[in-house]
């Protein structure tokens, strides 16, 4: 039963510092654009020069 003294207040700071994590990246704007990086990866190839 004492463990649930250790146990529970960690639990708690974990939860805590995962939301400020997620607040902070939100406000950042880390989430504003999803679609667009994915698909850059697709059409960073540099032009092909001909001979």
């Amino acid at each position: 039963m004492s463990i649930l003294y250790i146990v529970l207040p960690l639990a708690l700071v974990i939860v805590l510092g995962a939301v400020v994590a997620f607040v902070w990246a939100t406000r950042q704007g880390q989430f504003d654009d999803l679609d667009t990086p994915p698909l850059r990866v697709l059409h960073d190839d540099e032009p092909r020069r001909r001979q």
